[in-house]
């Protein structure tokens, strides 16, 4: 089948380019979990021929992902032992303007971002920003956005801050021979980061000033609460207006729904029967005092006495996330109340309440939902990770001696590695077993730190980059971008850079990262100079994504706290992205002149 040629190509050129389209449009165009979609990639390629067994699944034994793996549980232990918070605590102050809160966060978030896991602290930081800008009188809007970027930024500076870094480099390695110091990004990384920090406070005037989202659920707002009226229920048979329920305190009712679920207006002729289900439109904190003073209850499943009304309830917001399968589906056609024991109160989107029945609204990313949850609800916010993200009081662990040996053990880590005593690899498993022994985590929040899904994704990554250079597509792809660019090396690496950070702004950046480095290795071999230089500008390119909210795992975390649109992240990230990709070419190409290959 290799010999068969079609347009230059082989068959297994073109199953390699198929599968990469099919992956794009499924990444894009469904909620298919991404890690299922990489596990496709490995099986087709290695089912079609394209990739025998060890090179299918030689990404499961790569370097870099198992450093990733053990990096997972050195993240647990500084992330259980309070370094975050105290980090935080010490470093956000007061600052007197604007300009100066953008320094006092991105720089600190930049610096945890090139060690930690950029996931883990957006996340950290989501929380503690929006309560940061009501002190400082700034709308969260102003201040998620470049969180979000200190983190991809800072992620870059090192080798094992973002896992594109240690996917390239791994790769790097493998076809040179030579390894890469865990610092090698560190310089170049620095001067996109404070041009990045500067071009933010240039352009803050292109950050949204969105009301933040949870403030439609503030005692001033209205939003709409549903309750049910139970069988023994003593309104039954008198109308709206006997009743007393056109007008309540805090609120009015909008709408009723009968046994047959169909809703009609609330007039003060229509009756109440047992099983309706009441619409109001109010404030929150007067409106639930109906329940009581009225014998409704909740209406999330049929019930029959008041009796039944659990009085240990809470209520949380949380923001539906990119990827969720509750976006467009209504939660009044799912079983999600029942199977996870909370009641959807109400439904904002972009700061304002939707004024239907919070069960008939189609959800979308970044809407926020105000549940009524039990009081033991914390655990939900692990369990519903994938499809919401819960903001409200967090698990915050005690700041002691833990906390210092965390940090000695995490620094001595990246010494050992920068300095060349021992690999990363060695260096990660020593600062892992620390972590365990020195009890900064134990072994059931290790592993539960490690997320597997993020692992298959860099196997499968790793597996069609392979297949991107065995087949040629590498080679062609280079031929081609050597014909329309020429051969000025700098040239070269720009556009593959440029191409490379389009590319990241819809896919996985570690997917995109393994796709071009065989393109860009290819170009930088047939041009007939070293690698390296081209190598460190590809991992700040597919790391560079700021012009959507899907192009980063950070976006999302603060496109539902930010109450932001598609187009907020559009209108800034598109400059980001160019004043960015001229700074790396332009810093890497003076730390790191061109030499020729020996």
């Amino acid at each position: 089948m290799d010999s068969i040629m079609f347009g230059g190509l082989s068959l297994y050129a073109w199953i390699t380019i198929a599968t990469v389209l099919a992956m794009f449009s499924t990444l894009l165009f469904t909620k298919l979990r991404t890690d299922i979609v990489f596990l496709a990639v490995i099986g087709t390629l290695f089912v079609t021929g394209v990739l025998d067994a060890r090179e299918a699944f030689s990404g499961f034994s790569s370097t870099s992902v198992i450093v990733v793996g053990v990096l997972f549980v050195v993240v647990a232990g500084l992330t259980h032992t309070g370094v975050l918070q105290w980090i935080v605590k010490r470093l956000l102050g007061q600052p007197s303007s604007y300009s100066k809160a953008i320094v006092r966060l991105m720089l600190p978030v930049a610096a945890l971002s090139s060690f930690l896991s950029n996931t883990t602290v957006v996340a950290m930081f989501v929380g503690i920003v929006k309560m940061w800008s009501k002190k400082l009188g700034i709308s969260p809007s102003k201040l998620l956005i470049p969180l979000s970027y200190a983190a991809g930024m800072g992620g870059v500076c090192t080798l094992i801050g973002t896992p594109p870094n240690l996917i390239i480099s791994g790769l790097y390695e493998n076809n040179t021979g030579n390894a890469m110091n865990v610092l090698a990004t560190t310089l170049p990384g620095l001067f996109c980061l404070a041009v990045g920090i500067l071009s933010i406070i240039a352009l803050h005037r292109l950050l949204p000033d969105r009301k933040a989202p949870e403030s439609a659920f503030k005692s001033t707002s209205e939003y709409t609460l549903e309750l049910l009226v139970p069988a023994d229920n003593p309104h039954i048979g008198q109308t709206v207006a006997e009743a007393g329920l056109k007008t309540v305190r805090g609120g009015s009712l909008i709408e009723i729904a009968h046994f047959d679920d169909i809703s009609t207006p609330a007039f003060d002729d229509e009756p109440i029967m047992g099983g309706d289900r009441l619409i109001f439109a109010g404030q929150i904190d007067e409106l639930l005092d109906l329940r009581k003073a009225y014998g409704f209850v909740n209406a999330d499943h049929p019930v029959f006495s008041t009796s039944e009304l659990d009085q240990n309830q809470q209520l949380r917001t949380a923001y539906v996330t990119f990827g969720s399968s509750l976006i467009g589906t209504s939660i009044g056609d799912t079983t999600f109340e029942r199977d996870n024991d909370m009641i959807l109160v109400a439904v904002a989107r972009r700061g304002e309440r939707i004024s239907q029945s919070p069960h008939q609204v189609v959800l979308q990313a970044g809407d926020t939902l105000l549940l009524e949850c039990p009081r033991r609800g914390a655990a939900s916010a692990e369990t519903l990770s994938s499809q919401l993200q819960f903001f409200d009081s967090p698990q915050l662990p005690n700041i002691s001696s833990k906390t210092l040996i965390s940090t000695a053990i995490m620094i001595a880590m990246v010494v050992l590695s920068a300095v060349d005593i021992l690999p990363l690899l060695q260096s990660a498993f020593l600062a892992a077993a620390a972590m365990l022994i020195c009890r900064c985590c134990n072994a059931d929040q290790a592993m539960k730190a490690i997320n597997w899904e993020i692992l298959m994704i860099f196997a499968g990554s790793i597996a069609l980059g392979l297949a991107i250079q065995k087949t040629g597509i590498a080679e062609q792809m280079a031929s081609g971008i050597l014909n329309t660019c020429g051969t000025n090396p700098i040239i070269v690496m720009a556009s593959i850079c440029l191409v490379a950070n389009i590319t990241t702004e819809f896919i996985s950046n570690t997917a995109a990262g393994a796709m071009f480095f065989p393109i860009m290795y290819e170009a930088a071999t047939r041009l007939g100079y070293e690698p390296f230089p081209f190598m460190i500008a590809l991992m700040i390119s597919v790391s560079s994504c700021f012009a959507t909210p899907i192009g980063s795992p950070t976006h999302m975390l603060v496109y539902g706290p930010g109450g932001y649109r598609f187009s907020d992240f559009i209108r800034i990230g598109l400059l980001m992205d160019l004043i960015i990709l001229t700074s790396n070419i332009l810093i890497v190409n003076i730390l790191y002149p061109l030499t020729p290959l020996h």
